[in-house]
């Protein structure tokens, strides 16, 4: 990440528009980080989807592997830093830019993210967006513009930066809102901080975590997870990938399972299993697995990534409401389908995609697969309920509903032991709960875990 430039003292007149063969090196990447920005923020589609090198969107697919990389980066730090950008391109407009010119925001914000904070050339940033903003009907108008703006955020990046710093304005207010209202004022900001801050690569090891650790130079958590600074995008080169040694799995996710205990010899299933991170550790825990999905092409991911680790699970495609095993489990993992709000640090594009509205009604799914899912425990046996959202919506109040209504279900209070290093993690019902502002280690990159809610339930009798 590229440190902003101080102000010049004496800055430069900007030079005059010159307009640019519309194919010019660099722009078709630029044009498609912007209709994707448009993608991702005005019709709320998922940037992992957009950029899927197998079915993303049909221009991103035809760029080659290294333009396909910049687009990432620049959507990336465009949607993390969002709020910012905006403050810093709207303090250097004069009057607010017309209801209809949606385009040209964006080509702005992705001019804006380059110079502010991407190691690329500044004249090659601001003339790339002139000259796509010429390209374009609706935008063609105001290239002269785009021209005097981001060569203003060149020369005085620092200090427009600094006259709007605030982690606030890089989460959309009514999520702070409700972070506030869970965690208190300082909690949230602490979330909001780390949030723009690049997430470190976490490894769940098959065994050994130290051994694997000292192969990819990585840290042993004190949670068992391997963490991996600085290694997105090398995962497949790694020491210990193609023999299975390890999987990419983030060290807050790595939690629920092993809430289950002992699993060895034990019948479990993982409900929601795709991409199968967590039906890895039942596995190599020496559990007789079952992986039900709802989608045959995720499940096939899962077999897929079961075949490099040597691992065996049964697999179900279907509906968990339809689902009906001959015996019930003895070990039962329901991660269910959330707003996906503690995965912000690395999925940005979650923030500007959920509603409030989408939180209400994915807790009321949630309730609906809890009860579910009860009917698939065992007498004595045990039901994690989880999810990567870090609201209290879906997560306590799920649970503490189904067990007014369920008696034959009581809560199996979690113990400091069981999340070594996570004892703050632990709420006083008893429950894990955490957010992107724990595990502080000696950096703000080596910091943090995903936000994740984790309850552990026993069927009496």
């Amino acid at each position: 990440m590229k440190s902003p430039r101080p102000p010049q003292t004496s800055p430069k007149p900007p030079r005059p528009f010159k307009a640019a063969a519309p194919d010019r090196p660099g722009l078709a990447s630029r044009r498609v980080a912007a209709r994707l920005l448009a993608a991702v923020v005005d019709t709320r589609t998922s940037l992992d989807g957009l950029t899927d090198r197998g079915h993303g969107h049909p221009e991103f697919r035809a760029l080659e592997a290294r333009d396909q990389a910049l687009v990432k980066a620049i959507l990336t730090v465009a949607l993390r830093r969002r709020g910012t950008i905006e403050a810093v391109v709207s303090a250097c407009i004069e009057k607010p830019l017309p209801g209809g010119a949606a385009s040209l925001r964006h080509i702005l914000h992705v001019g804006a993210a380059q110079i502010l904070f991407l190691d690329v050339p500044d004249a090659a940033a601001v003339d790339l967006a002139v000259s796509q903003a010429n390209a374009d009907p609706r935008s063609a108008r105001f290239a002269k513009l785009v021209n005097a703006v981001l060569r203003r955020i060149a020369r005085e990046g620092a200090a427009l930066l600094a006259a709007v710093e605030t982690p606030a304005l890089d989460t959309p207010s009514w999520l702070l809102d409700r972070w506030t209202a869970a965690y208190g004022a300082a909690e949230a900001l602490r979330i909001a901080a780390i949030h723009r801050v690049p997430a470190p690569l976490d490894f769940t090891a098959r065994s050994a975590p130290a051994t694997v650790a000292a192969q990819v130079g990585g840290e042993v958590l004190p949670t068992g997870t391997v963490r991996l600074t600085g290694g997105e995008g090398l995962v497949g080169e790694l020491p210990g990938f193609a023999s299975g040694d390890w999987w990419v799995q983030d060290a807050a996710a790595a939690l629920p399972v092993r809430l289950l205990g002992e699993l060895a010899g034990r019948r479990a299933i993982d409900l929601c299993a795709a991409p199968g991170g967590k039906t890895a550790q039942m596995a190599a825990a020496g559990a007789h697995v079952t992986a039900l999905d709802i989608s045959a092409s995720r499940l096939r991911r899962l077999k897929e990534n079961f075949t490099r680790l040597g691992l065996a699970a049964e697999t179900h495609v279907g509906d968990l409401a339809a689902f009906r095993p001959e015996t019930p489990f003895d070990a039962v993992l329901l991660d269910a389908p959330c707003s996906s709000t503690g995965t912000i640090r690395r999925h940005p594009d979650v923030a500007w995609t959920k509603t409030p509205e989408e939180v209400e009604k994915l807790a009321g799914v949630q309730a609906r697969m809890l009860r579910e899912a009860a009917g698939l425990v065992a007498a004595g046996g045990l039901l994690v309920f989880s999810n990567c959202s870090l609201d209290p919506v879906e997560g306590e109040a799920v649970v503490r509903a189904f067990l007014a209504e369920r008696k034959d279900f009581a809560n199996e209070p979690v113990q400091p032991d069981e999340v070594p290093g996570l004892a703050d993690a632990i709420t006083p019902e008893g429950y894990v709960r955490t957010t992107p502002a724990m595990l502080v280690r000696e950096t703000p990159e080596a910091s943090g875990l995903d936000g994740f809610f984790a309850a552990r339930l026993r069927r009496l009798g």
